[in-house]
């Protein structure tokens, strides 16, 4: 068994891997396959193996290719312009397809567990999924669809939206998805710049109890995209749903039905699979293109080597069609795992709707968001003891930094034995720079591990490399799946300033981070959000860390405010069911952010609102309030879930002193 440690043992790892079973997990296997080439030599340990993986970056992506098995034509050199950020190529002349990589094998074990939170199920068998895909492939094939064409999901986490982008994929043409919650602003900003050719839609979808209804933003949006040429509405809602009203539609029940293609269109490795959009909290949307390749690549080594998925495995991430981990999860088709979906709020009717759906579905990595687990943590939640969970292998973190309190709550509440990986990276890579390693153990508050292949570092002002120092989290050489660029970007400009303007050749990620001298990362928050009172930079999540573990504060925010000449950092709080922020407190708050962080960290003010501004995928957005609170407009709260919040942030009199 895996071993799992004393939580009072201070600077003690949380989990270690069971020694006696290293050899079988499938990094190891990989490292056996390279020794086999005669391409490693190096020693079992993982940073071993880091380090000369982005050494040999050519050779360690093309093994990866091999060791896999990847479905394609692999021909010409592995990479040109290495020296190049941006401008290096993976694979130039090879040529592939990304669903035929995902429906391999389709035979009848299970590939898709639909959850609905109105109490549906459903399931597809490998086979099942894969006619359905070819045959709406046919149908999208019959109306022009093809290679690099746009086509668009306005749907729930559904089976329906991964057969959509498996269709979409097999003809080569471009996939992008925007969850139901967007209303029809939030859709437009983003759908409206790709120009898509389909549109698929839902009628709508539940949560928390409520039915919201999607077919009168449906009929809107078809009309503020003049591109398309073909509506699909699925009928979630109801099984036949009234679309006469909506412009070109047809029910997605009767394109499924259609006769199915023959064949998988395979593209050249960069070819425009995913587009994918930043949260366009300071401004439009950003259109994120992310290839065909690189992402196949990228997720199969993070699902296999990093997160040791593997056939017959059970795997879940609470995300909507709206969030990458979404394009994520589905990638465990091509381990021939069985992905479980889930549609509606992981609150309803209680917080243990999830651990009943890990426990029914005997699930082998259970992947959410530190704000979940944080919420659980808050309700006094303890999954441990209430449900079976020793199937589960793997728990997935990400959203935000997991605070160490975090780490404990997963080890005390929910499971000694399961291997906590905090995972870091994103929309802007369709995946992680630093992630959870199954060899190694796992520290309160750091993630494991910086991702084999990328050659991430922490960069000082000066553009030097740090290390048990927080800077800048970078990447100083290329990977598969950096973007392809930016839709409508076609000198590449804003691409090359969003990542590579800050230190040249090299990727500024955008967070602020330390890497720990046994090679595991810290993540602070976001630098474009970091406080500096003083000059010196300070993370916000080193505050939220201590104020979040106090039982009267359900959720908190800190800002930097402009103030006579210099900063000073204000923190918001939302208070639990009966709590009083009172100058008491007030100190107590104080006290433990100076004994546990540092007296520079210590807010000047702590105010209290009734909620707090977060993004569609859950983040709370600290631009926004920071914009409210000196007087300047947000400039897109479509972005956000909540814009309402906003209000509770203008104008406070307590900020005007």
């Amino acid at each position: 068994m895996n071993q799992a440690i004393d939580l009072t043992t201070a600077g003690a790892p949380l989990w270690s891997p069971d020694p006696t079973r290293l050899s079988e997990y499938q990094i190891s296997d990989f490292v056996r396959f390279l020794r086999l080439r005669g391409e490693y030599q190096g020693s079992d340990d993982f940073q071993s193996l880091w380090r000369w993986s982005v050494a040999h970056k050519g050779a360690f992506w093309s093994a990866l290719w091999d060791w896999h098995g990847v479905l394609g034509d692999k021909t010409g050199p592995v990479l040109v312009d290495e020296d190049r950020m941006p401008g290096a190529r993976f694979f130039p002349e090879s040529r592939l397809n990304f669903a035929r990589n995902l429906l391999r094998n389709a035979d009848d074990r299970i590939a898709l567990r639909f959850h609905g939170e109105d109490g549906r199920q459903a399931g597809l068998t490998r086979a099942e999924l894969k006619r359905r895909a070819l045959a709406l492939a046919g149908w999208l094939r019959a109306r022009g669809v093809g290679p690099g064409d746009r086509v668009a999901a306005y749907l729930p986490n559904l089976p329906e939206a991964v057969i959509a982008m498996l269709a979409t994929a097999t003809l080569g043409a471009v996939y992008s998805s925007c969850s139901p919650d967007f209303g029809l602003e939030g859709v437009r900003s983003r759908f409206g710049q790709i120009e898509p050719k389909v549109l698929i839609a839902a009628d709508g979808y539940h949560y928390a109890g409520k039915t919201i209804e999607r077919l009168s933003t449906v009929r809107d949006l078809v009309d503020a995209l003049p591109t398309l040429e073909q509506v699909l509405v699925h009928g979630y809602l109801s099984p036949h749903p009234q679309i006469e009203t909506i412009p070109l539609a047809s029910h997605l029940s009767e394109a499924l039905d259609h006769a199915p293609v023959a064949d998988f269109v395979e593209v050249p490795f960069n070819a425009p699979l995913y587009i994918l959009y930043s949260s366009g909290t300071t401004g439009a949307p950003k259109c994120i293109v992310h290839g065909v390749g690189g992402t196949l690549l990228q997720h199969l080594k993070e699902l296999r080597l990093h997160s040791d998925v593997r056939p017959g495995d059970r795997v879940f991430y609470f995300t909507t069609c709206g969030w990458m981990m979404w394009n994520w999860i589905v990638s465990a088709l091509a381990a021939e795992a069985t992905v479980v979906l889930y549609d509606g709020s992981p609150f309803h009717p209680d917080p243990m709707r999830l651990w009943h759906l890990a426990d029914r579905e005997r699930l082998t990595l259970f992947g959410t968001s530190a704000k979940y687990l944080d919420a659980l943590r808050k309700a006094g939640c303890r999954p441990a003891g209430t449900v079976d969970l020793a199937s589960l292998r793997t728990l997935c973190s990400t959203g935000s930094p997991l605070s160490p309190e975090g780490f404990r709550f997963v080890y005390q509440a929910i499971s000694e034995q399961v291997q906590l990986a905090s995972i870091s990276g994103g929309t802007d890579i369709v995946s992680c720079f630093v992630l959870g390693t199954p060899t190694q153990p796992v520290y309160a508050g750091e993630i494991q591990s910086r991702g084999l292949g990328m050659d991430v570092a922490v960069l000082d002002d000066a553009g030097n490399p740090v290390v048990e120092r927080e800077g800048e989290l970078c990447c100083l050489g290329p990977f598969p799946s950096m973007p392809i660029g930016f839709w409508n970007d076609p000198d590449g400009s804003r691409y090359r300033a969003a990542y590579f303007a800050h230190y040249p050749g090299v990727w500024r990620h955008g967070d602020w981070a330390t890497l720990t001298e046994r090679g595991g990362m810290i993540i602070h928050g976001r630098s474009d959000a970091v406080l500096n009172p003083g000059g010196v930079r300070i993370g916000t999540a080193e505050i939220y860390r201590p104020v979040e573990a106090f039982d009267e504060i359900t959720e908190a925010l800190a800002v930097g405010q402009a103030h006579e000449g210099d900063v000073r950092v204000v923190l918001f709080v939302r208070l639990a069911a009966g709590a009083e922020l009172d100058d008491a407190l007030r100190e107590r708050l104080r006290r433990a952010i100076r004994e546990q962080a540092s007296p520079r960290h210590v807010p000047a003010l702590i105010l209290a609102v009734d909620d707090i501004p977060r993004t569609r995928s859950g983040k709370i957005s600290e631009l926004a309030v920071r914009d409210v609170i000196h007087g300047r407009p947000v400039k897109n709260t479509t972005a956000l879930a909540n814009p309402e919040a906003l209000e509770q942030f203008r104008n406070r009199p307590e900020l005007q002193q």
